[in-house]
């Protein structure tokens, strides 16, 4: 439980070798600490509580290693997407992945300003796209929906789909 960073790297191998073998089409991946302390260097509290870090510099330190440890698996993963191929494209093309937090500030607990990302699916990419103040995630899920050929115009509390 300890290897939070080598666990999650794992999840992100098999996950291209899921999707290339059509195993599924569907992957979600949940990164949980199981309230241990990870074992990347310099850390000495778990992701959790580093994440109520009270704005302490030394804990928000901490959690900077242990994120960047996480999105470098992430990275990992789109590697991989990218390098393999699937009906002669790239695979990260024929698919969507959505990485991201149910917080967009831990430390207060609030689920505003999440930190999302989207890669491949055919959507533009390279650049950090900010909405309005309290505009619903659900409205992503219905913009890749609709991206991917399942024509709605609602997903739970969604009030429309997103532009960009």
């Amino acid at each position: 439980p300890a290897d939070l960073i080598g666990r999650t790297q794992l999840l992100m191998d098999l996950v291209p070798l899921i999707v290339q073998s059509d195993s599924t089409r569907v992957v979600s991946v949940m990164i949980q600490d199981h309230y241990v302390v990870p074992k990347v260097d310099g850390v000495t509290g778990n992701h959790h509580n580093l994440s109520h870090h009270g704005q302490d510099p030394a804990k928000i330190q901490q959690l900077k290693r242990i994120e960047a440890g996480i999105l470098g698996c992430f990275d990992s993963l789109l590697g991989q997407m990218k390098s393999k191929t699937e009906t002669g494209s790239r695979l990260l093309d024929n698919t969507s992945v959505l990485f991201g937090s149910n917080l967009g500030n831990a430390n207060a607990h609030h689920a505003r300003n999440l930190p999302i990302f989207l890669a491949g699916g055919g959507f533009k990419h390279g650049r950090y796209v900010a909405h309005k103040e309290g505009t619903p995630l659900c409205n992503l899920f219905v913009t890749m929906l609709n991206n991917m050929g399942f024509e709605t115009e609602s997903f739970g509390q969604s009030t429309g789909e997103l532009s960009w």
